[in-house]
């Protein structure tokens, strides 16, 4: 597959999701950026406005497998990794996988869940592996996990801390859809709608072959200067207490270049970074004397609006 053949897959594959996420085109274009930069995404809005809906869009458009897992306060690792079984015929215990070896890996409102169910997916999301009873398992490949998260209500939950936060690429909001989407959502969908019916469009080696190209997209040196100066200003921000990591600027280079890719350039622009960057970088920091919630992230968002402002692209 040549680049312009890669490129053509990955419209095809962002028009598939966006006939069921209609009026969406922005998300679902970050969305499947930073899943072809090797991201997982942390989905934070309200019920109902298509999150599951786009997990399982995504899933379906690359013929993969798709889990969903409720996180709940009794939810246990074992019920995210899965289990050693004893088989009284062989003798010996086998591997049962849990619901994190799928394609396409939905963790549905992960910060209703203790953080040790919470951190069963740690592993997963940085090595694609998983180590059960000391004994190691690839996950598939492509993998992607999407969480979800109401920002608010908070109410009986456990806020993911930081070094978990970092672990997602991106932070997304769909938010409600236009009138025109949501007076065609009205007419054509019920209660039963199934968005099983989403048809592939590509195989899941063709997404891999994607992916293998995007990371040929050229990052000039002015450009990887200008992603360290961005980075490095939400740690000297007066208003930041814990600002993006390293993860977090590598996050918005590899993001930068899906984007680039799915533009129809081989090189990243400033405006690439631009684009991605409150996407990658909202979450990743935290701000003296933050009230959590959707106060905290609309603040943070404004600090990283105001950052952009500030920090010159390179000409």
């Amino acid at each position: 597959m040549d680049f312009a053949e890669a490129r053509s897959a990955i419209h095809r594959l962002c028009d598939n999701v966006e006939s069921v996420l209609l009026g969406k085109r922005e998300a679902v274009e970050l969305g499947i950026s930073s899943f072809l930069a090797g991201g997982h995404i942390l989905l934070e809005d309200m019920p109902g406005t298509g999150k599951t809906t786009l997990a399982r869009a995504i899933a379906a458009s690359i013929s993969g497998t798709f889990r969903r897992v409720q996180f709940t306060s009794d939810l246990l690792p074992q019920d995210v990794l899965g289990v050693h079984i004893f088989d009284a015929d062989k003798r010996n215990f086998t591997f049962s996988p849990g619901p994190l070896f799928a394609n396409i890996v939905l963790a549905d409102e992960i910060n209703r869940s203790n953080p040790r169910a919470q951190s069963a997916l740690l592993e997963g999301m940085s090595e694609r592996q998983v180590t059960v009873d000391n004994r190691t398992y690839a996950l598939p490949d492509p993998f992607l996990v999407i969480a979800t998260q109401n920002p608010f209500d908070q109410h009986g939950t456990y806020p993911l801390p930081e070094s978990q936060l970092d672990r997602f690429n991106l932070r997304l909001r769909l938010s409600y859809p236009d009138r025109n989407s949501e007076l065609r959502l009205i007419r054509e969908n019920n209660l039963f709608t199934s968005r099983d019916g989403v048809l592939p469009v590509l195989l899941s080696e063709q997404m891999r072959e994607c992916r293998f190209l995007v990371n040929q997209v050229t990052v000039r040196e002015p450009v990887v200067s200008y992603i360290y100066r961005i980075v490095e200003a939400t740690r000297t921000h007066p208003a930041v207490r814990l600002g993006a990591s390293p993860r977090g600027a590598i996050g918005l280079k590899s993001t930068s270049q899906a984007l680039a890719f799915l533009t129809g350039r081989d090189h990243v622009v400033p405006g690439d970074v631009k684009k991605v960057a409150p996407a990658v970088l909202c979450h990743r920091i935290f701000l003296k004397g933050s009230p959590g919630g959707d106060a905290s992230a609309e603040a943070a968002a404004a600090v990283i609006e105001e950052i952009l402002e500030a920090v010159p692209p390179p000409v």
